[in-house]
């Protein structure tokens, strides 16, 4: 198996590949890729935001798997990821294990093969699953509608529904795909994977999940306490953190996180717990926000805070990309001045994940909106990286309660 190894967000980099290979990183669209135009049977690859490992399968060509390996520490990015998913879980980051690996995927199954231990230490949850079923002895509640329905007046069977107590509830279901799922991709340890195969054998009597359709929903509790993080973790992996597709005859499996969505939802977690302290209430991906009357051109600001009742007391958008060697890109400036009318707000806030300057101030000639740009970095410890996002809440209140 060749492998391909890219930086996110880093120069493009300039590769022998065959014809198959480059047109299957074009067709992705994991990767920026495309015929280098000086030096032929070569491609120019450059990583953006996507960070991970995926194997490429084509027909009479050699597997080959792309790595893309994040700027910010693989520790750090766990932490993200935890504290967006659950604050009260990661307040310090050191609750995922992800060892001394460097690679995403590589730490990503040993961090959840370390909770998933933790979490079957004392065999797998059960719980109360509701069944349907034809029986022909009465357990439960006679489904009357379906019993004449089906049966046509036929004393048996009978049309029943019961509550069983299981194992085979949703939160076993999901720690079984996410093991399963583990454990086809590439770059998983061997000590690892020899584990996860063992933990896959306690999940014999939970049915899998099918493919295609959504995740059952479950709920914490008391109960299921000790599964909290793992099933954290399986979340992330089953919902739109992978990628497992084919596209005509491409066959693309592995797992990949979109840094720009795990900043937007770290930051926007973290701000909204920080300015619980001062009243009102956050929405995300805040909704029923347009820029005209009629109401055609809708937006959707990453974060607002209300007043309890009233108001739009501030709006936030969080936006991690590459940085233009000058400054911050523009663009996003207009796209907060429009957040920033539309809410009646003088001030609007863009928050990068690393920037030429800390903080910059642009007051908006003709309008009286002040538009801040701040730059937050994350590459520094957990509990800094929060004070600084307090520090921000803190800004945002004495603006918005002066």
């Amino acid at each position: 198996m060749t492998g391909i190894h890219l930086v996110e967000h880093a120069p493009a980099v300039r590769l022998p590949l065959p014809a198959a290979v480059g047109q299957a990183l074009t067709a992705s669209r994991i990767v920026e890729a495309a015929p280098d135009p000086v030096l032929p049977g070569h491609w120019r690859l450059r990583a953006g935001s996507k960070v991970g490992a995926v194997t490429f399968r084509l027909p009479g060509t050699q597997a080959f798997t792309l790595r893309i390996t994040p700027k910010v520490p693989v520790a750090r990015l766990f932490f993200l990821m935890g504290y967006a998913l659950s604050p009260s879980a990661a307040p310090t980051g050191h609750d995922v294990d992800t060892a001394e690996h460097t690679e995403v995927l590589p730490a990503f199954a040993h961090a959840y093969e370390r909770q998933l231990s933790r979490a079957l230490g004392q065999g797998l949850v059960q719980g109360y699953r509701t069944t349907e079923e034809s029986a022909l002895v009465v357990r439960g509640r006679v489904r009357e509608a379906d019993q004449i329905r089906r049966r046509f007046g036929q004393p048996l069977p009978v049309e029943i529904t019961y509550d069983a107590y299981t194992t085979d509830i949703p939160e076993n279901r999901i720690l079984r795909a996410a093991t399963e799922r583990l454990l086809r991709m590439p770059d998983v340890p061997h000590d690892v994977r020899r584990r996860l195969a063992h933990h896959r054998a306690r999940f014999s009597d939970v049915a899998p999940l099918v493919r295609g359709q959504a995740l059952p929903a479950w709920r914490p509790t008391r109960l299921n306490a000790r599964c909290h993080r793992a099933l954290r973790l399986a979340e992330a992996l089953l919902r739109g953190a992978s990628s497992e597709h084919g596209e005509g005859a491409l066959r693309v499996e592995g797992f990949l996180f979109d840094m720009n969505k795990l900043f937007e939802d770290f930051l926007c977690t973290a701000l909204r717990e920080a300015l619980a302290a001062y009243g009102g209430r956050t929405e995300l991906q805040a909704k029923d926000i347009h820029l005209d009357h009629d109401g055609t051109v809708r937006m959707r600001p990453d974060l607002v805070w209300y007043a309890d009742q009233g108001p739009a007391r501030a709006v936030v958008d969080a936006k991690y990309k590459a940085q233009k060697p000058e400054g911050f890109p523009e663009a996003d400036l207009y796209q907060m001045l429009a957040y920033c009318t539309a809410l009646g707000l003088p001030e609007g806030h863009l928050v990068y994940a690393k920037g030429t300057e800390p903080h910059t101030v642009h007051r908006v000639r003709n309008t009286g909106i002040t538009l801040h740009q701040h730059a937050l970095d994350l590459d520094q410890p957990p509990n800094a990286l929060l004070r600084d996002i307090g520090d921000l809440a803190e800004q945002l209140a004495i603006s918005a309660l002066v």
